[in-house]
């Protein structure tokens, strides 16, 4: 990865990789709550779409977050194997997968079921997305991180004080996961999430992601496109990832 690379061309940078879960392109965003998994999600997929309208493209792009599919906090890690039940099993054969979300108001999973299509690129949102059982089937892994009382307090001033202790355990856990499982070290991408006045987020090459640690800057930043609101530079909200869950 070069400076400079914006989410058009990196849309264009998946687009052309082959497809290692069947027919899918399957895009795992990886790192700690709290660093803006989701936001920078969010941004791919749209200039993943914006790409497809101009190219007259059909294949579809589908976000997954995986807290949708964790039954309540002590699900962190253990969702994993009803994820490739119902989504990722299926997609390595080439039929469509589909799965129930979890409403964390209720605390019970909806009825809908929510398809996932057996073409196009496929976005998994989540701490352990790019975990090692499915690296060799993912077309491009990142890592997005972010100093850790910043992590924090993203994720309290949007869900609130209430979740505090639930959360404290959830990081102490996720930070455990990522030091055995050597996340950073192994992804294509690793994105740095400070939001700030004035500041993009930075993306860096593995080179990089092998000397991370906790808080880490990147080295390299995302710079501006001419292609519109895609290719601007990432910037983290105030508030950290989006949605409900940790």
């Amino acid at each position: 990865m070069s400076r400079g690379q914006t989410y058009p061309q990196l849309a264009r940078r998946i687009r052309s990789a082959p497809a290692r879960l069947g027919a899918v392109r399957l895009v795992a965003v990886d790192g700690p709550s709290g660093a803006g998994k989701t936001y920078f999600t969010e941004r791919l997929a749209a200039a993943l779409r914006r790409a497809d309208n101009r190219t007259g493209t059909a294949e579809p792009v589908t976000v997954l977050h995986t807290d949708d599919l964790l039954d309540g906090w002590s699900d962190q890690f253990t969702f994993w194997r009803r994820l490739d039940e119902r989504v990722l099993r299926p997609l390595r054969s080439g039929r469509p997968g589909g799965y129930h979300r979890y409403d964390w108001d209720s605390g019970r999973f909806t009825e809908a079921l929510v398809p996932v299509p057996a073409a196009g690129v496929l976005l998994l949102e989540g701490v352990s997305a790019a975990r090692a059982a499915i690296r060799p089937e993912l077309t491009l892994a990142v890592f997005v991180t972010a100093p850790d009382r910043l992590r924090l307090d993203r994720v309290l001033a949007r869900d609130g004080a209430r979740i505090r202790p639930q959360l404290l355990r959830w990081r102490a856990a996720e930070a455990e996961h990522f030091a055995a499982d050597r996340t950073a070290a192994a992804v294509d991408l690793v994105i740095d999430g400070v939001a700030g006045e004035g500041r993009s987020w930075g993306i860096s090459t593995r080179d990089c992601a092998e000397a991370w640690s906790p808080g880490m800057d990147a080295t390299a930043r995302l710079g501006h496109d001419r292609d519109g609101p895609a290719g601007d530079p990432i910037r983290g909200g105030p508030a950290g990832d989006g949605g409900s869950g940790p």
